[in-house]
């Protein structure tokens, strides 16, 4: 696969995001809620498009890291905060359907806006808001955004860091990139659909974006979506993780398993690598806007066990 391809293929792990007033207005017929049990890691097989056939993700993902002590103990008790970080594409409002239905199970939610142009930019975004918190705080990652939440929760900066939830979402270790990860399994469809421009930051192609991102969703509010959609910096997908969060902090991992964008295998493998509780939902990439509210029940199931821990 050509470092192109590669890096088209990465920046589908920051996908999602939409506008306020579309993910409270455009819901889609409920769906069946996850799993919770692991699933078997058969995802299907998705076409190829160079030269040289990635090698596909090892049958058995490595066994999880033992947790080390963090650098400062996080707060005990149940969990009071839920940070959410967006993927590329748009911007924080991509939550605004799963922020209504979590401040109804009385939590006190933030959602990040990023800025996608570059991680440490997104960090940056992501620890200020969490600087304005006190209390047990879960972090939660769509996409790109899992990236940015494995950095920032970590450090004596995120002592207050309780866990970690992924949706569809890239889990680096130390000295990982999103290219490396994602080189790992077959090109997706969504790989296709990116265009960088003469600045550096790779917009999605409007005519692609029901298909291979949120196939699931409206097509009157995937045009909202793609009128909002926001660009993320090319060179963010090539930059390395220095921290990973998961290596001390629980995780959960809800795999889409009909993602066009990042590959269920490789959404599998991660999950597995860093020891996270599984849940599965038939999903495009876009469930934080496609499935809210199965989305909002994950993430508190998760909540309430950080909680015990």
């Amino acid at each position: 696969m050509s470092l192109k391809h590669l890096l088209y293929a990465v920046l589908l792990g920051a996908c999602v995001a939409t506008t306020g007033v579309l993910a409270q207005t455009g819901q889609p017929a409920a769906q069946p809620e996850p799993s919770a049990a692991p699933a078997a890691d058969t995802p299907p097989a998705a076409p190829a498009s160079s030269a040289a056939e990635p090698a596909p993700p090892p049958a058995a993902a490595p066994a999880p890291a033992p947790r080390s002590a963090a650098t400062s103990a996080p707060p005990g008790g149940p969990v009071q905060n839920i940070v959410l970080v967006h993927g590329a594409f748009v911007d924080g409002s991509s939550w605004n359907g799963v922020i209504a239905r979590l401040q109804k199970k009385g939590y006190r939610v933030a959602s990040v806006q990023i800025p996608l142009t570059s991680l440490a930019d997104d960090i940056a975004a992501t620890r200020r808001v969490l600087a304005r918190l006190s209390g047990p705080t879960v972090l939660v990652g769509h996409s790109w955004g899992g990236f940015v939440i494995t950095e920032a929760g970590s450090g004596a900066d995120a002592s207050k860091v309780v866990g970690l939830v992924y949706v569809a979402a890239i889990a680096p270790d130390i000295g990982e990139s999103s290219v490396d990860i994602l080189k790992r399994g077959p090109q997706m469809p969504a790989g296709s659909g990116m265009t960088k421009d003469s600045s550096g930051f790779i917009w999605f192609d409007p005519a692609r974006y029901h298909s291979d991102i949120a196939a699931d969703v409206p097509e009157n509010l995937t045009r909202v979506l793609v009128a909002a959609q926001q660009p993320i910096a090319a060179k963010s997908f090539e930059e390395h993780a220095t921290q990973a969060a998961w290596r001390y902090k629980p995780s959960w991992y809800i795999v889409t398993t009909r993602d066009r964008a990042v590959s269920p295998e490789i959404q599998r493998w991660m999950a597995h690598r860093i020891g996270a509780t599984i849940v599965e939902t038939p999903s495009s990439h876009l469930m934080p806007v496609a499935h809210a509210g199965a989305t909002a029940d994950a993430i508190d199931r998760a909540a309430k066990e950080f909680g015990k821990e």
